[in-house]
Protein backbone atom coordinates (compact mmCIF):
# COMPACT_ATOMS: atom_id res chain seq x y z
CA UNK A 1 0.00 0.00 0.00
CA UNK A 2 2.88 2.36 0.75
CA UNK A 3 4.21 1.98 -2.79
CA UNK A 4 0.74 2.54 -4.25
CA UNK A 5 0.31 5.67 -2.14
CA UNK A 6 3.66 7.05 -3.27
CA UNK A 7 2.79 6.53 -6.95
CA UNK A 8 -0.66 8.11 -6.54
CA UNK A 9 0.73 11.12 -4.66
CA UNK A 10 3.39 11.62 -7.34
CA UNK A 11 0.78 11.53 -10.12
CA UNK A 12 -1.43 13.93 -8.18
CA UNK A 13 1.43 16.44 -8.12
CA UNK A 14 2.46 15.79 -11.75
CA UNK A 15 -0.34 14.69 -14.10
CA UNK A 16 2.18 13.88 -16.86
CA UNK A 17 2.94 10.72 -14.87
CA UNK A 18 -0.48 9.41 -15.93
CA UNK A 19 1.23 8.52 -19.20
CA UNK A 20 3.41 5.96 -17.41
CA UNK A 21 2.31 2.34 -17.17
CA UNK A 22 3.39 1.89 -13.56
CA UNK A 23 1.27 4.88 -12.54
CA UNK A 24 -1.86 3.66 -14.30
CA UNK A 25 -1.31 0.17 -12.90
CA UNK A 26 -1.07 1.63 -9.39
CA UNK A 27 -4.31 3.56 -9.83
CA UNK A 28 -6.09 0.48 -11.16
CA UNK A 29 -4.76 -1.51 -8.20
CA UNK A 30 -6.21 1.02 -5.73
CA UNK A 31 -9.63 0.86 -7.40
CA UNK A 32 -9.51 -2.95 -7.26
CA UNK A 33 -8.71 -2.78 -3.53
CA UNK A 34 -11.68 -0.45 -3.03
CA UNK A 35 -13.93 -2.77 -5.03
CA UNK A 36 -12.99 -5.73 -2.86
CA UNK A 37 -13.30 -3.80 0.40
CA UNK A 38 -9.64 -4.21 1.34
CA UNK A 39 -9.13 -0.45 1.23
CA UNK A 40 -11.47 2.36 2.27
CA UNK A 41 -11.68 6.08 1.63
CA UNK A 42 -12.41 6.55 5.34
CA UNK A 43 -12.23 4.11 8.22
CA UNK A 44 -12.93 4.03 11.95
CA UNK A 45 -9.96 4.28 14.29
CA UNK A 46 -9.36 2.60 17.63
CA UNK A 47 -10.44 5.72 19.54
CA UNK A 48 -13.84 5.86 17.84
CA UNK A 49 -12.92 8.62 15.41
CA UNK A 50 -12.75 8.38 11.61
CA UNK A 51 -9.66 8.71 9.47
CA UNK A 52 -9.91 9.99 5.89
CA UNK A 53 -7.43 8.41 3.50
CA UNK A 54 -7.18 11.34 1.13
CA UNK A 55 -4.65 9.60 -1.12
CA UNK A 56 -7.31 7.00 -1.93
CA UNK A 57 -9.68 9.76 -3.03
CA UNK A 58 -6.90 11.12 -5.20
CA UNK A 59 -6.65 7.72 -6.87
CA UNK A 60 -10.39 7.74 -7.57
CA UNK A 61 -10.15 11.19 -9.15
CA UNK A 62 -7.12 10.15 -11.23
CA UNK A 63 -8.97 7.02 -12.38
CA UNK A 64 -11.37 9.08 -14.49
CA UNK A 65 -8.84 10.60 -16.94
CA UNK A 66 -7.11 7.27 -17.60
CA UNK A 67 -10.36 5.50 -18.50
CA UNK A 68 -11.77 5.52 -22.04
CA UNK A 69 -15.40 6.03 -22.94
CA UNK A 70 -17.13 2.84 -24.07
CA UNK A 71 -20.58 1.58 -24.85
CA UNK A 72 -22.00 -0.84 -22.30
CA UNK A 73 -24.87 -3.01 -23.49
CA UNK A 74 -27.10 -4.74 -20.97
CA UNK A 75 -30.01 -5.70 -23.14
CA UNK A 76 -32.36 -3.96 -23.52
CA UNK A 77 -30.39 -1.11 -21.87
CA UNK A 78 -27.41 0.71 -23.34
CA UNK A 79 -25.02 3.04 -21.52
CA UNK A 80 -21.95 5.06 -22.50
CA UNK A 81 -19.46 5.79 -19.75
CA UNK A 82 -15.85 5.51 -18.58
CA UNK A 83 -16.62 3.36 -15.55
CA UNK A 84 -17.17 -0.37 -15.42
CA UNK A 85 -20.08 -1.80 -13.48
CA UNK A 86 -19.70 -4.29 -10.65
CA UNK A 87 -20.09 -7.95 -11.54
CA UNK A 88 -20.24 -11.38 -9.85
CA UNK A 89 -22.89 -10.46 -7.29
CA UNK A 90 -23.54 -14.13 -6.59
CA UNK A 91 -19.91 -14.63 -5.64
CA UNK A 92 -20.10 -11.64 -3.32
CA UNK A 93 -23.35 -12.74 -1.69
CA UNK A 94 -25.18 -9.58 -2.76
CA UNK A 95 -28.80 -9.36 -3.95
CA UNK A 96 -29.38 -6.86 -6.76
CA UNK A 97 -32.88 -6.10 -8.06
CA UNK A 98 -33.04 -4.75 -11.66
CA UNK A 99 -32.25 -2.04 -12.62
CA UNK A 100 -30.04 -1.33 -9.59
CA UNK A 101 -26.54 -0.18 -10.51
CA UNK A 102 -23.25 -0.19 -8.64
CA UNK A 103 -20.01 1.03 -10.16
CA UNK A 104 -16.81 -0.97 -10.04
CA UNK A 105 -14.76 0.45 -7.19
CA UNK A 106 -17.69 0.46 -4.76
CA UNK A 107 -17.65 -2.23 -2.08
CA UNK A 108 -20.80 -4.19 -1.24
CA UNK A 109 -20.43 -6.58 1.69
CA UNK A 110 -22.17 -9.97 1.84
CA UNK A 111 -25.87 -9.70 2.57
CA UNK A 112 -26.30 -6.25 1.04
CA UNK A 113 -29.59 -5.80 -0.83
CA UNK A 114 -29.85 -3.27 -3.64
CA UNK A 115 -33.40 -2.50 -4.66
CA UNK A 116 -33.52 -0.36 -7.86
CA UNK A 117 -30.89 2.11 -6.62
CA UNK A 118 -27.40 3.45 -7.33
CA UNK A 119 -24.03 3.09 -5.57
CA UNK A 120 -21.12 5.18 -6.85
CA UNK A 121 -17.38 4.48 -6.99
CA UNK A 122 -15.47 4.61 -3.71
CA UNK A 123 -18.53 3.92 -1.56
CA UNK A 124 -18.41 1.25 1.15
CA UNK A 125 -21.65 -0.54 2.14
CA UNK A 126 -21.58 -2.87 5.13
CA UNK A 127 -22.98 -6.34 5.66
CA UNK A 128 -26.74 -6.78 5.64
CA UNK A 129 -27.54 -3.20 4.64
CA UNK A 130 -30.65 -2.47 2.58
CA UNK A 131 -30.40 0.22 -0.11
CA UNK A 132 -34.07 0.70 -0.91
CA UNK A 133 -35.80 1.83 -4.10
CA UNK A 134 -34.35 4.95 -5.77
CA UNK A 135 -31.90 5.54 -2.96
CA UNK A 136 -28.48 6.80 -4.03
CA UNK A 137 -25.13 6.28 -2.32
CA UNK A 138 -22.66 8.91 -3.52
CA UNK A 139 -18.93 8.67 -4.20
CA UNK A 140 -16.89 7.55 -1.17
CA UNK A 141 -19.86 7.48 1.24
CA UNK A 142 -19.36 5.06 4.13
CA UNK A 143 -22.45 3.07 5.08
CA UNK A 144 -22.24 0.68 8.01
CA UNK A 145 -23.65 -2.80 8.57
CA UNK A 146 -27.34 -3.41 9.15
CA UNK A 147 -28.32 0.04 7.89
CA UNK A 148 -31.63 0.70 6.13
CA UNK A 149 -31.61 3.46 3.52
CA UNK A 150 -35.32 3.91 2.79
CA UNK A 151 -36.89 4.79 -0.54
CA UNK A 152 -35.51 7.88 -2.24
CA UNK A 153 -32.78 8.58 0.32
CA UNK A 154 -29.96 10.71 -1.05
CA UNK A 155 -26.52 10.06 0.42
CA UNK A 156 -24.18 12.69 -0.99
CA UNK A 157 -20.80 11.96 -2.49
CA UNK A 158 -17.55 13.84 -2.04
CA UNK A 159 -14.31 13.67 -4.00
CA UNK A 160 -12.95 17.19 -3.69
CA UNK A 161 -11.53 18.72 -1.64
CA UNK A 162 -9.66 15.49 -1.06
CA UNK A 163 -9.23 16.15 2.66
CA UNK A 164 -13.00 16.44 3.19
CA UNK A 165 -14.70 13.64 5.10
CA UNK A 166 -17.35 11.66 3.24
CA UNK A 167 -20.87 11.08 4.53
CA UNK A 168 -20.67 8.44 7.27
CA UNK A 169 -23.66 6.35 8.39
CA UNK A 170 -22.70 4.02 11.21
CA UNK A 171 -23.98 0.50 11.94
CA UNK A 172 -27.65 -0.12 12.54
CA UNK A 173 -28.91 3.33 11.54
CA UNK A 174 -32.30 3.79 9.89
CA UNK A 175 -32.63 6.59 7.34
CA UNK A 176 -36.24 7.51 6.52
CA UNK A 177 -37.71 8.07 3.07
CA UNK A 178 -36.55 11.08 1.03
CA UNK A 179 -33.99 12.11 3.61
CA UNK A 180 -30.93 13.93 2.25
CA UNK A 181 -27.56 13.52 3.97
CA UNK A 182 -24.69 15.42 2.35
CA UNK A 183 -21.46 17.42 2.85
CA UNK A 184 -19.73 14.90 5.08
CA UNK A 185 -22.40 14.71 7.76
CA UNK A 186 -22.06 11.87 10.26
CA UNK A 187 -24.89 9.72 11.64
CA UNK A 188 -24.03 7.69 14.72
CA UNK A 189 -24.80 4.04 15.41
CA UNK A 190 -28.46 2.98 15.53
CA UNK A 191 -29.76 6.51 15.00
CA UNK A 192 -33.22 6.88 13.46
CA UNK A 193 -33.61 9.65 10.88
CA UNK A 194 -37.25 10.41 10.09
CA UNK A 195 -38.65 10.96 6.61
CA UNK A 196 -37.68 14.16 4.84
CA UNK A 197 -34.81 15.18 7.13
CA UNK A 198 -32.05 17.15 5.41
CA UNK A 199 -28.64 17.24 7.06
CA UNK A 200 -25.61 19.01 5.61
CA UNK A 201 -22.24 19.69 7.15
CA UNK A 202 -23.60 22.91 8.64
CA UNK A 203 -27.19 21.94 9.48
CA UNK A 204 -28.18 22.70 13.05
CA UNK A 205 -29.18 19.49 14.81
CA UNK A 206 -30.88 20.42 18.06
CA UNK A 207 -31.51 18.01 20.92
CA UNK A 208 -34.78 19.18 22.45
CA UNK A 209 -35.25 16.33 24.89
CA UNK A 210 -34.02 18.31 27.89
CA UNK A 211 -34.92 21.64 29.46
CA UNK A 212 -32.08 23.34 27.57
CA UNK A 213 -31.53 22.68 23.84
CA UNK A 214 -28.20 21.15 22.86
CA UNK A 215 -26.91 21.94 19.39
CA UNK A 216 -24.77 19.86 17.03
CA UNK A 217 -23.66 20.59 13.49
CA UNK A 218 -23.45 17.89 10.88
CA UNK A 219 -23.40 15.13 13.51
CA UNK A 220 -26.21 12.96 14.88
CA UNK A 221 -25.28 11.17 18.13
CA UNK A 222 -25.78 7.42 18.39
CA UNK A 223 -29.33 6.14 18.94
CA UNK A 224 -30.91 9.55 18.42
CA UNK A 225 -34.41 9.81 16.92
CA UNK A 226 -34.47 12.77 14.52
CA UNK A 227 -37.28 14.61 12.73
CA UNK A 228 -37.39 17.68 10.45
CA UNK A 229 -37.74 21.05 12.15
CA UNK A 230 -37.23 24.74 11.55
CA UNK A 231 -35.75 27.71 13.37
CA UNK A 232 -36.16 31.44 12.96
CA UNK A 233 -33.34 33.25 11.18
CA UNK A 234 -33.14 37.03 11.12
CA UNK A 235 -31.84 38.54 7.88
CA UNK A 236 -31.93 42.10 6.52
CA UNK A 237 -35.25 41.39 4.82
CA UNK A 238 -36.89 40.15 7.99
CA UNK A 239 -37.35 36.89 9.91
CA UNK A 240 -37.68 33.58 8.10
CA UNK A 241 -37.92 29.91 8.98
CA UNK A 242 -34.94 27.81 7.89
CA UNK A 243 -34.65 24.03 8.13
CA UNK A 244 -33.01 22.24 11.02
CA UNK A 245 -33.19 18.76 12.49
CA UNK A 246 -34.61 17.97 15.92
CA UNK A 247 -33.53 15.16 18.20
CA UNK A 248 -36.73 14.21 19.98
CA UNK A 249 -35.68 11.07 21.80
CA UNK A 250 -33.46 8.00 21.99
CA UNK A 251 -33.92 4.40 21.04
CA UNK A 252 -34.84 2.38 24.09
CA UNK A 253 -32.00 0.12 25.30
CA UNK A 254 -34.55 -2.43 26.48
CA UNK A 255 -35.73 -3.18 22.94
CA UNK A 256 -33.80 -5.51 20.71
CA UNK A 257 -32.53 -4.25 17.36
CA UNK A 258 -35.05 -6.20 15.31
CA UNK A 259 -37.97 -4.32 16.79
CA UNK A 260 -36.44 -1.12 18.13
CA UNK A 261 -36.98 0.77 14.88
CA UNK A 262 -40.70 0.13 14.90
CA UNK A 263 -40.92 1.01 18.59
CA UNK A 264 -38.95 4.21 18.11
CA UNK A 265 -41.15 5.27 15.24
CA UNK A 266 -44.35 4.49 17.16
CA UNK A 267 -43.17 6.15 20.37
CA UNK A 268 -42.13 9.39 18.73
CA UNK A 269 -44.51 9.51 15.77
CA UNK A 270 -41.70 9.58 13.19
CA UNK A 271 -42.70 9.10 9.57
CA UNK A 272 -40.71 6.64 7.48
Amino acid sequence: MTNLQELVEAAWADRSLLQQTRTTEAIHAVIEELDKGRLRVAEPTADGQWQVNDWVKKAVILYFPIQQMETIELKPFEYRDKMRLKTDYAGQGVRVVPPATARYGAYLAPGVILMPSYVNIGAWVGEGTMVDTWATVGSCAQIGSGVHLSGGVGIGGVLEPVQAAPVIIEDGAFIGSRSILVEGCHVGKEAVIGAGVTITGSTKIIDVTGEVPVEYKGFVPARSVVIPGSITKTVPAGEYQVPCALIIGQRKPSTDLKTSLNDALRDFGVSV
